[in-house]
């Protein structure tokens, strides 16, 4: 989806959703309890910020030798057993799973839970082709069911509430459910286990790939993504570029910090390491591993602006934090991935174009910056994209004149004193109770949800001169 596609605008998708009550009460219960959960997980480590800055100093070596790493991955893969592909864009990672299944004869495919293939929009191109893909995560089984796509990065139905979950499984079970957790978790785990039994291929992705042992790590909080691993015959993990490490110990640094950024826990009740197939004598693993390596605008990005969205680790902390996130929910982002870090990198995947209405999405504040655990500095990097779309003239015609009038009078102190003087005494004609309440035209937008300040009797540097 695109700011400009059928989805509509993005200021139009916000409205919609600060209107929608469900998903206000949603959003608050879930994003509020997992800050709280983060605090309290690093409150109770005290070397948790010397993590992560050694964390960030990990990726940002790996990112300067990214070449030397995959090529030693793929190498360990394949001596392991198993088959590499590389993929330049989406449509070729995409093309890559469709011809695997059409080779395997694959009729089913069940799915643990992966941004990289919603990146891609695997679970269409499998259904066109055929296949039916079936997501074995909680969440993920949830807005299939709702024919949405994932509202945030670990929590995907964050926006649901329990009563809307139970309406959906029990649609899809044909039976009266309760809205109770614990009942709707259970009847999911019953409808999904002989799917595990049935399917032809597991698809996963891959939080970490360790370069030196050819390993791919899955963290996770359900036993689905052990069953996806080991039970169907052919197993399929699709990762980004930027997911390689060097080695077992980096793992263990990441693992240490991962958790406690994206739901506060000491670590994720699994963790789940492949390597390749399954080999002579072992009880359990699929026939054939296939990793796919896709770049999709990543390296592009390694001398480019954007570096540091290479760090993420997809942990989701910048989202329960955002107060711009907190209030629409991901789904007005209108792509992928939301939040603060989506919209550095949709611009990443899709170009500067895709984000010329979300580069605003953001107040700046600096809580991102404050909580990631590789400390991505977002607002830094969102200013530096905002600037970049006036040069590239992608701002609306209307945003840029503003901007470059507001940027002439702020260097010019005759100017903005001009201006001062000007605002004082227009204002006067659309005071109320002593507040302006009716903006000119070009505000208007700006003030339906917020009152236009009014213009001090008195600038700061006229009462200096009188203090003087």
């Amino acid at each position: 989806m695109s700011d400009s596609g059928p989805a509509g605008r993005f200021a139009d998708r916000a409205t919609a959703a600060l209107g929608d009550r469900h998903l206000q009460q949603a959003l608050s219960i879930a994003t509020t309890k997992f800050i709280g959960l983060r605090r309290e997980a690093f409150a109770e480590f005290p070397l948790g910020d010397q993590l992560r800055d050694r964390a960030r100093a990990v990726k940002e070596a790996t990112l300067q030798r990214l070449d030397h790493y995959l090529e030693q991955l793929a190498d360990n893969v394949e001596r392991l057993g198993g088959h590499v592909h590389w993929a330049r864009d989406a449509a070729e990672a995409r093309e890559i799973l469709l011809r695997l299944c059409r080779d395997k004869g694959v009729r089913m495919a069940v799915k643990s839970k992966s941004m990289a293939t919603e990146e891609i929009d695997l679970n269409e191109a499998l259904e066109h082709a055929g296949v039916r893909p079936v997501e074995t995560d909680l969440g993920e089984y949830i807005i299939q069911l709702a024919h949405e796509r994932p509202s945030h990065i670990i929590a995907p139905a964050i926006h649901k509430t329990k009563e809307q979950v139970a309406d959906l499984i029990s649609a899809e079970l044909r039976r009266p459910l309760a809205a109770d957790p614990e009942v709707l978790t259970a009847a999911a785990r019953a409808e999904l286990r002989q799917k595990f039994l049935d399917a032809d291929m597991g698809i996963t992705g891959a939080n970490f790939a360790v370069a030196d042992t050819g390993t791919v790590v899955l963290v996770t909080n359900e036993g689905n993504g052990r069953m996806v691993t080991s039970l169907p015959r052919i197993h399929v993990a699709v990762m980004g570029i930027d997911k390689v490490i060097p080695s077992m110990s980096d793992l263990v640094l990441f693992l240490n910090i991962l958790a406690k950024s994206a739901t506060g826990q000491k670590l994720s009740v699994y963790t789940t390491l492949v390597r390749g197939p399954r080999h002579p004598g072992e009880l359990e693993g699929p026939e054939e591993f296939h990793l796919v390596l896709m770049d999709n605008g990543r390296s592009a990005q390694i001398a480019g602006p954007l570096r540091e969205a290479l760090y993420c680790l997809r942990c989701g902390a910048c989202l329960n934090v955002c107060p711009v996130y907190r209030k629409i929910g991901g789904h007005a982002y209108g792509h992928t991935y939301p939040g603060p870090i989506g919209i550095l990198l949709t611009a990443m995947l899709k170009g500067d174009r895709s984000v010329r209405e979300l580069a605003h999405a953001s107040s700046l504040c600096g809580a991102c910056h404050e909580v990631c655990p590789v400390r991505i500095d977002i607002p830094r990097m969102l200013v530096e994209l905002r600037s970049g779309l006036d040069r590239q003239r992608l701002a609306p015609a209307g945003e840029r004149l503003l901007f470059r009038a507001a940027g002439r009078v702020l260097r010019s102190p005759a100017l903005y004193r001009l201006a001062a003087r000007l605002g004082r005494l227009a204002q006067h004609t659309v005071l109320r109770d002593g507040w302006p309440r009716l903006a000119p035209p070009i505000l208007r937008r700006w003030t339906r949800t917020r009152e236009l300040p009014r213009v001090a009797d008195r600038t700061f540097a006229e009462r200096w001169k009188e203090l003087r």
